[in-house]
């Protein structure tokens, strides 16, 4: 919420111009009473297509690992499916258990561009711990950190064995991702004014400034043709 930070007045204008017609609803008025007549937009939401290969190679490039190493893992977890739920609830492109989600920062599991930078993010932390070993990596992304450590290298899990073969198989693929439907949320800035418990969008706001510079302009073409008379 944004505090405006001064309570506007606005001075009638006194000039028989057309324009005076269009002013006269903020004149001996406020911001709220201005506005009253407005509503308050909803958020809006419209669905576009989006590259998701564009998504992977920001994630590659913020930290610092191959993007072929990023878009082989989301091809195997979920074949690059944004809204995929495993069976044992990981979720998104990368397959994130909440949890781990949580502790990357990703606050929707199924925005893929989240997700990704999330899954990306985790791999660069096991690329670090390993010293750039990508099976040791690939190991830990699918059977944890702590089984890696246990078995001092890729688990004897037939499942983890298989997963870090057929994603370093990808990655020797030049793989293009799909388009995915990407929501674009427009948020509104909501104000709220001294003295008054309305609240405002950021559009209200701007069609109140326009009328109050518009009424200032036409008051001081007044004052001047006033000036000139006497």
């Amino acid at each position: 919420m944004i505090q405006t930070t001064d309570y506007y007045r606005v001075k009638p204008v006194q000039t028989d111009t057309e324009a005076k017609s269009a002013t006269d609803t903020i004149q001996n008025t406020d911001f709220a009473s201005v506005l009253e007549t407005t509503t308050t937009q909803p958020e809006k939401k419209q669905a576009t297509e989006a590259p998701m290969d564009d998504i992977f190679l920001k994630a590659a490039q913020t930290y610092q690992i191959p993007v072929n190493l990023v878009k082989a893992v989301a091809k195997t977890e979920s074949n690059f499916n944004p809204n995929a739920v495993s069976c044992c609830g990981a979720q998104g492109v990368m397959q994130l258990m909440p949890s781990t989600a949580a502790g990357l920062g990703v606050t929707d599991p199924f925005d893929a561009e989240q997700n990704i930078m999330g899954g990306a993010k985790y791999l660069s932390q096991m690329m670090d711990r390993y010293d750039g070993d990508v099976k040791l990596t690939l190991a830990a992304y699918n059977a944890g950190a702590g089984n890696v450590a246990k078995y001092g290298g890729v688990p004897p899990f037939k499942e983890t064995q298989a997963y870090v073969e057929r994603v370093m198989g990808y990655m020797a693929e030049d793989m293009e991702s799909p388009t995915y439907t990407q929501e674009v949320r427009e948020q509104n800035l909501v104000f709220t004014v001294r003295n008054s418990d309305r609240s405002y969008t950021y559009e209200d706001y701007s069609r109140f400034m326009d009328l109050f510079r518009e009424q200032e302009a036409l008051s001081r073409l007044d004052k001047f043709y006033k000036t000139r008379m006497n």
